[in-house]
C-alpha cells in the first residue's frame, strides 16, 4: 500500500475522507449479540451555514440489560439544539420511572420534558430548532423508534422496506396548526411551510413558533426476528434524493454497517442532495 493509500485510509478513520472535511464516522457492535452491529457516516452539505446534523450511535449496559442508543438530530437556524439533544435526550428518556415498563409512554415524556427544557434556554441555545430520529434496541429484541421532524428510520425486513418513522408534514398537519393559530403557505417552487417559516410540522425547539407547532413524538415498536436484516436511520438529506426501497436496496449487500452508511450517503451525493447528511445503519444478521 502507497503512502497516499495509508495516508486516505487514516483520514477515513477519522472522519476526514474525501467527501467532506466535516465529516464524523464510527462504527460498534452488540456485547450479546456480536453480529448486531452498528455504523454512522455524515457529510455537510453544499449549504454555507456550519453543520447543523449530529448522530449518537453506541451500545450501553444498563442494569442487566444492553441498550442501543441511535439517533439523528437535524438543526434549523442552530447547532446548539441538535448538540443538546445528542447530549441529553437519552439521559432523559433513561431517567424516566417507567421507562422498562411503559417505553413508548416514557419516551413521549421524554421528548416533552427535552423541549421545555430548550425552550427555558433559549437565551443560551437560540431561537432554531431540531427535528429528530431516535431508536432503541433493547437486548437486540425490541426496536423501539421515536421522531418529531422528517428525518427518516426504515427498517429492512426479508428485503423489503418498511418505514417506521412519519415525516411530520406541515400539509399533513394543517388542521393542527391553524387550530393553534398557525398556518401553513405552499408559494411556487417551495414546500409547504409553517407561518411561511418551518418545513416541519413538529420539532424540538424553536420558540417563536411553539405555539403553532408540536413536539409529540410518533412511536413506534418493532419486534427484532429473523426477517429482520438491518434499519436505517437517516436525515433528510436522503430521503430528497431516494425513497425507502431504493435506500435499502442500496445498502442491503454492504455487510459492514459503516461502509453501508458512507455508501449510502456517497449514492445521495451523485443523485445531487446538497444538504447535510447522517445515517445510521444498524445490523441485525
Amino acid at each position: 500500500m502507497s503512502g497516499r493509500e495509508i495516508l486516505h485510509k487514516v483520514k477515513e478513520k477519522v472522519g476526514l475522507g474525501s467527501s467532506a472535511s466535516s465529516a464524523e464516522t464510527g462504527k460498534g457492535k452488540s456485547k450479546i449479540l456480536k453480529h448486531v452491529t452498528h455504523g454512522y457516516h455524515t457529510v455537510k452539505g453544499k449549504s454555507a451555514h456550519p453543520m447543523e446534523d449530529y448522530v449518537f450511535a453506541e451500545f450501553k449496559q444498563v442494569e442487566d440489560n444492553e441498550l442501543g442508543l441511535f439517533a439523528i438530530f437535524d438543526g434549523h437556524l442552530s447547532q446548539e439544539v441538535p448538540d443538546f439533544l445528542r447530549s441529553n435526550l437519552f439521559d432523559n428518556i433513561l431517567k424516566e420511572p417507567d421507562f422498562w415498563t411503559e417505553t413508548e409512554k416514557a419516551i413521549r415524556r421524554a421528548y416533552r420534558i427535552t423541549d421545555d427544557t430548550i425552550l427555558k434556554k433559549s437565551a443560551d441555545l437560540g431561537r432554531g430548532g431540531s427535528t429528530a430520529v431516535t431508536a432503541i434496541l433493547i437486548n437486540c429484541q425490541k426496536l423501539v423508534v421515536a421522531n418529531i421532524g422528517d428525518s427518516r428510520a426504515v427498517i429492512c425486513r426479508d428485503g423489503k422496506a418498511k418505514q417506521l418513522s412519519v415525516d411530520h408534514e406541515p400539509d399533513k398537519e394543517r388542521k393542527e396548526i391553524e387550530e393553534r393559530g398557525g398556518f401553513v403557505t405552499k408559494f411556487p417552487g417551495d414546500v409547504p411551510r409553517v407561518d411561511g417559516q418551518l418545513a416541519v410540522a413538529r420539532a424540538f425547539g424553536d420558540k417563536t413558533l411553539k405555539d403553532h407547532l408540536s413536539s409529540e413524538p410518533h412511536v413506534t415498536v418493532e419486534m427484532i426476528d429473523d426477517d429482520s436484516e438491518f434499519a436505517i436511520l437517516a436525515s433528510d438529506g436522503i430521503w430528497h434524493v431516494m425513497n425507502n426501497q431504493e435506500a435499502v436496496d442500496h445498502v442491503r449487500n454492504i455487510k459492514d454497517a459503516r461502509t453501508a452508511a458512507k455508501s449510502l450517503i456517497e449514492e445521495a451525493l451523485r443523485r445531487e442532495s446538497r444538504d447535510d447528511i447522517s445515517v445510521v445503519v444498524v445490523r441485525f444478521h
